[in-house]
This record gives structure tokens, sequence and C-alpha cells, in this order.
């Protein structure tokens, strides 16, 4: 393809990874107002999120198998006409619990985003070339939480939160039409594909039997959860905690989202002198101290606002480093099931997303270490993934040049 047509689907794509995250960082700032409108507190406000990441979660794996059965562009305007009608329905809720079943909705309208640019980018780039594909599509992703809660703290300020989800349903219709307009069919109906129950299961064992898969997926999807952590606490770290405004927060959470920008794009030169595998082993031990020293800060009580976002940024800047390179190395064995790959690492991204933001929210106790324990728990557990399935790999080559040597 030409450089011209390279761009417009690498935005469009980008725009289809960016929806669902861009739901979740526009209405963060609106979190008190919501409060304050629906008689509730933050922390019910945070299940709206909960539900949405479990929306997430589930609907990829619904997602995966008709991405493969009929194609990518069919259920990307089924899902997305979805989106844009739930966030209309989220404008007019009248009481906490019917945001909460809508933010449901929303999510598995918005996730077929998610499954379908995934499966596109392994149907129409070489494999050599999907590290530094998901590298840009990245740049696309996070110019969304840069801008996101920004836009939704001035629309908080001076229309009301409902406005936000106005404004949602608004992008998710430009990004049906760009589908429908500039998207090219990558991939068109399999009819060797069943949908019955048995065949879906068999195909989704058939991509867990993948070491490879299991290793990247799980590590991968860990390491992201950290982020979701730092997103459901951090209303409550910096506009109650630290008491900056609704403005100041957005910026703050733009920041860090800049850190995740500039690890994905750093990510390209790193790739140059070295394997996937190897930058997301080393990035992960950086990751790991930044949320050491976050949870240490937070239990001795030294963290200020500035050392929490520089912590923060150092978090996000190894993720933007940690997540394509993952994500890369966990679809590059398939082919034939990109889709229900693809569902299958998204549903563990946001499923693991789900169970870090209802745990900050169950743990809360008006300080930092709901959020700092949970981003320290989860990136320790992702790096001793990648540890020892380095470890194991090591023992299994030895054993098998001790068994060449016999021979």
């Amino acid at each position: 393809m030409d450089k011209k047509q390279y761009r417009k689907i690498i935005l469009v794509l980008g725009a289809l990874s960016a929806l669902g995250p861009f739901a979740i960082d526009m209405y963060l700032p609106g979190f008190p107002a919501i409060a304050k409108d629906l008689n509730t507190d933050i922390a019910h406000v945070g299940l709206s999120l909960t539900s949405y990441f479990i929306g997430i979660a589930a609907g990829q794996l619904i997602y995966g198998p008709l991405v493969d059965r009929f194609g990518r562009k069919k259920p990307l305007i089924i899902g997305l006409s979805l989106f844009v009608l739930a966030a209309l329905g989220c404008a007019l809720v009248p009481t906490v619990e019917w945001l909460i079943g809508l933010r449901l909705l929303l999510a598995l309208g918005g996730c077929v985003g998610m499954v379908a640019s995934r499966a596109m980018v392994r149907d129409l780039f070489p494999l050599k070339d999907i590290p530094n594909v998901f590298s840009t599509l990245m740049l696309v992703m996070g110019v969304a939480p840069i801008i996101a809660p920004t836009i939704g703290g001035y629309v908080t300020a001076h229309l009301g939160w409902q406005f936000i989800f106005v404004v949602l349903a608004a992008i998710a219709a430009s990004v049906l039409l760009a589908v429908v307009k500039l998207l090219p069919e990558s991939k068109g109906p399999d009819t060797s594909i069943s949908l019955k129950p048995q065949f879906i299961l068999r195909d989704f064992a058939n991509v867990l039997k993948e070491p490879t898969f299991l290793t990247y997926a799980i590590s991968g999807s860990l390491a992201a959860a950290g982020m979701f952590a730092y997103i459901s606490g951090s209303p409550f770290v910096f506009m109650e905690h630290f008491g900056l405004t609704d403005t100041q927060y957005g910026i703050a959470f733009a920041m860090n989202a800049a850190g995740y920008i500039i690890g994905s794009q750093f990510n390209r030169l790193l790739l140059r002198r070295n394997t996937s595998k190897q930058i997301t082993l080393k990035v992960g031990f950086i990751q790991f101290a930044a949320a050491m020293a976050l949870v240490f800060g937070a239990y001795t009580g030294t963290l200020t606002a500035f050392s929490t976002l520089a912590l923060l940024f150092t978090f996000m800047f190894s993720l933007g480093i940690i997540n394509p390179n993952a994500s890369a190395l966990a679809l590059m064995p398939f082919t034939k099931n990109a889709g229900s790959a693809s569902a299958i690492l998204g549903s563990l991204q946001m499923g693991t997303g789900a169970l870090a933001s209802a745990l900050v929210s169950f743990f809360h106790n008006r300080s930092m270490l709901p959020m700092t324990g949970v981003m320290a728990t989860l990136t320790t557990l992702s790096l001793l993934i990648l540890i020892v399935a380095r470890r194991n790999k090591r023992k299994a080559l030895a054993a098998e040049l001790c068994e060449v040597k016999v021979r």
C-alpha cells in the first residue's frame, strides 16, 4: 500500500482502538459532578467504570468469532451504532444504577473497535512490521487520554457532565462514517468458521494452548491493569487528596498520557537494536521500580503531587514500551484465528483492568494506598511471569542441547 493509504488506515484503526479508552478518560473529571447530581458518592460512580471494563472484557469475546466469521467491517458498523445509542442514553440517566447499566452497553458497543483493529493489523501487515505498526497505533491512541480529560473537564465546567456523553456519541458517529468510507475490508466472510458454541470454545482453546500467547497476553495484561488501577484511583488522589481542580486534574492526566505516547514512540528506536522479547523484560524492571516507589511513598506519606506525577509518568512511559511489544508477541503465532486471539487478548487486558478498578474501589480508605498497592502487585506479577518464562525457555534449550550431544 502507498503512504497515503497507510496513513488513512492507521488513523482509522487508531481511532477505533482509542474510542473505548476515550470513553473512560473523558468522563473522569466529571466524577464529582456526577456523584452530586445523582445523589451518590465517587466510589459508587466508580462502579460505572468497573461495569465498563467488564463490558469491554466480555464484549471482545463475543466480537472475536464474529469478525472472523463475517469479516471485519459488518461487526464494526453494528457495534459503533450501539455505542452511539448507549452514549446518548448515558446523558439522560436519572440514577447511578442506570449509569452503571448503560456504561456496560456503551462498552459492548465500543469494544468492537479494539478487536477489529488488532485483527486488521495482523491481516494487513507483515509479521516483522507488526511491533512498529502497533507503536504507530499507540501514537494515535495516545492522543485520546491527553485531550479527553481536558475536554471532559471543560465540558463539565461549562455545559454539565451530561454533554460529555453527547460529545462521545458525536465522535463515535464520525468514526462510524470513517469506517464505512475509508477503511478497506481486510478479511472477507469465512463460512468455514462456525459460530456454534462448541466450535467457538475449540478455537479459543487452540489460542490458549499457544505458550507464547499465554506468556505475553497475561504479562502484558497485568502490566496494563496497573494503568487501570491508576485511572480508577486518580480522581480521588489528585482532586481530593492533593486538592487539584477539574482542569488541573485534566492537565495532570494528560501529562501521564504523554508519557505513554513518548514511550510507544521510543519503542520504535529500541526495536532497531533489540528484539521485542528483550525490550519487554528490561522495561518491565523499570515499571516495577516506579510502582514500588509509589507504594513506598504512599505508605510513608512522603509523596507530593509533583513526585506522584513523576513516578506515574515513568510508569506510563514504561507501559507505552511494553504494550505494543507484548501485543505483537501474543498475536504473532496466529493467522486464521487472529480475531479470536485478538478478542482473548483484549478480554484479558480489560478483565484484569476491571479487577484492578474494582479492587481500588473495594479497598478505598481515603488514602493513596489502594491505588498504589494494586499497581505494585500487578506489576510484580507481570514481571515474574516474564522472568519465569525466560528461565523455562533456557532450561528447555539446555535440555535439547544435551539430547543432541547424547545422540
